[in-house]
C-alpha cells in the first residue's frame, strides 16, 4: 500500500502546528511566541504529523478540540497578517461591469415612469 499524499495550505499547517504546540490560550502569547511555537511544532512533528495529531485529538476530545482549533486559527491569522496589501494582478483591467435586471423590450432605465 502506498502512503497517502498529504497536501495542506500554509494556513491550515500553521493552525495545526499551533494546535499541537504547548502554547495555551491563557498564556496570551505574543506574535513572536506564536511563530516560534509553530516553527518548533513543524520541526518536531512535520506537516503530516501535525495533522495526524490534530485528527487524533478531535477523535479523543472533540468538544475541547473544536475550541482550541478556533483559537489556533484566529491567532495564526493575526500573527501572519500581511501588512502590505497584495498588488492588483491586473492594474490596467477594466472596472467590474455590474449587470442589472433585464428590462422588457423597448424599455430603458431612463424610461418615463421608472423610478431611478
Amino acid at each position: 500500500m502506498w502512503p497517502a499524499k498529504y497536501s495542506v495550505s500554509i494556513r491550515a499547517l500553521r493552525a495545526d502546528a499551533l494546535f499541537m504546540s504547548a502554547l495555551q490560550r491563557s498564556d496570551e502569547p505574543s506574535v513572536d511566541q506564536v511563530q516560534q511555537a509553530i516553527t518548533a511544532a513543524v520541526r518536531a512533528f512535520g506537516r503530516a504529523g501535525c495533522a495526524e495529531r490534530v485528527a487524533q485529538e478531535f477523535g479523543d476530545h472533540s468538544e475541547t478540540a473544536v475550541i482550541r482549533m478556533r483559537w489556533a486559527r484566529a491567532v495564526t491569522q493575526e500573527a501572519f497578517t500581511e501588512t502590505v496589501p497584495d498588488p492588483d494582478p491586473c492594474p490596467d483591467a477594466d472596472p467590474v461591469l455590474v449587470v442589472g435586471p433585464r428590462l422588457p423590450a423597448g424599455e430603458t432605465s431612463d424610461s418615463p415612469g421608472r423610478a431611478a
